[in-house]
């Protein structure tokens, strides 16, 4: 009942702030960065960062075949283990530096808490990201994840730190808050 009541609360808030807007998309995903962030020990911040990294602020969300959101946040390709919904697409790959053009299949959940339920679980049980959970800072955390292999972007850590540490983030960050008080 509670958990209703918050997730209409902060739908609300992004559709105040604007859905497709950096307002809205942290409206629309922060009840979820924090509860991950606590389960792994990490700032909020640095998953809100990766999300935002990821869609484009939520305006490059993947898709499925008919036009729903995948409410994939982080783009957590479905290997040969997921048994759950996938959605296929053509994507970016670096393979020795350079960037390839590869169709792929992600994982597609039913909301976004499944999205961040699901990241926290990847990133908590798979012994490739140890050095990440519990790393306080938002872009040590991004700097491990990319060591650790997350993205095969070779500039990936950077550009979550420039998410992490710049004034969209610390915009949408402060609007969100508003919105909630």
């Amino acid at each position: 009942m509670i958990y209703n009541f918050i997730n209409r609360y902060f739908r609300t808030a992004a559709d105040q702030l604007g859905k497709h807007t950096p307002e809205g998309f942290v409206a629309s995903i922060w009840q979820h960065a924090q509860r991950a962030a606590k389960e792994l020990g990490v700032d909020a911040r640095a998953l809100v960062a990766q999300a935002a990294l990821e869609t484009g602020w939520g305006k490059f969300e993947l898709k499925n075949a008919d036009g729903t959101p995948s409410h994939n946040l982080f783009n957590i390709k479905a290997g040969r283990s997921w048994s759950g919904d996938t959605v296929s697409t053509a994507t970016t790959e670096y393979v020795n530096g350079a960037a390839t053009r590869e169709n792929a299949r992600f994982r597609a959940y039913g909301s976004y808490a499944d999205s961040f339920r699901d990241y926290a679980n990847l990133i908590r049980n798979n012994p490739r990201y140890a050095g990440v959970v519990g790393q306080s800072d938002a872009t040590a955390f991004a700097r491990g994840l990319q060591s650790a292999g997350y993205a095969t972007d070779p500039q990936y850590a950077d550009k979550l730190a420039r998410i992490i540490n710049g004034t969209t983030l610390r915009v949408a960050l402060a609007a969100s808050a508003t919105q909630s008080t």
